[in-house]
């Protein structure tokens, strides 16, 4: 495994798959490399290809007012994606673009070493958690693999989209603020 510097220079030259030729920015993550909870998108959108930072269009702002509301602190999160250039037209990784990034991905959560990963959408879920999972059935289970605690709950562009679906994330937030407490007073923090 690498380290943090060698991590994002690695990434930055990556060319593995043909991502790289349409980016303007590689996304590396964003927030507490110590993190307790790190969350995983899809991929970057316009303006994340832009920044060269994770989750800081409308759908990031949301996330973040979210955390806010869900008493989850910024220093207990750390933000990736499955994959760190911007698919054409916000599409959906390919498989072999998601297969070319997840080692990044890896690497960065052997990093942050986080208590709990929470899954933001299907394609996160379908990488982190498993092939069969389908996020209106399994939003909101927790899944303990590898000492890890995981979930998959909307993508915060979903909930923009569909008005119905910001209740059901509501209440995973607060089940993982709920569980982000209790592992700290597991641990005598």
């Amino acid at each position: 495994m690498l380290g943090w510097e060698q991590l994002e220079a690695l990434c930055g030259r990556c060319s593995r798959c043909r991502l790289r030729a349409g980016r303007n920015k590689m996304v590396f993550g964003r927030g507490s490399r110590t993190a307790d909870l790190m969350l995983i998108g899809e991929g970057p959108g316009r303006d994340e290809d832009a920044t060269g930072i994770p989750f800081v269009g409308k759908a990031g702002q949301l996330l973040d007012r979210i955390l806010e509301a869900a008493g989850i602190e910024a220093n207990d999160v750390y933000i990736g994606n499955i994959v760190k250039c911007r698919p054409p037209g916000n599409r959906i990784p390919a498989p072999d673009e998601a297969s070319a990034c997840l080692p990044y991905l890896r690497n960065q959560v052997y990093l942050v070493k986080p208590k709990i990963i929470v899954c933001l959408g299907a394609t996160a879920a379908k990488y982190i958690i498993g092939e069969d999972i389908r996020i209106t059935r399994d939003r909101g289970k927790w899944h303990e693999r590898k000492g890890y605690w995981l979930m998959a709950t909307y993508h915060p562009a979903a909930l923009l989209r569909d008005q119905e679906k910001k209740r059901p994330a509501w209440e995973d937030f607060k089940n993982i603020s709920a569980k982000l407490a209790e592992l700290k007073v597991a641990e005598g923090e």
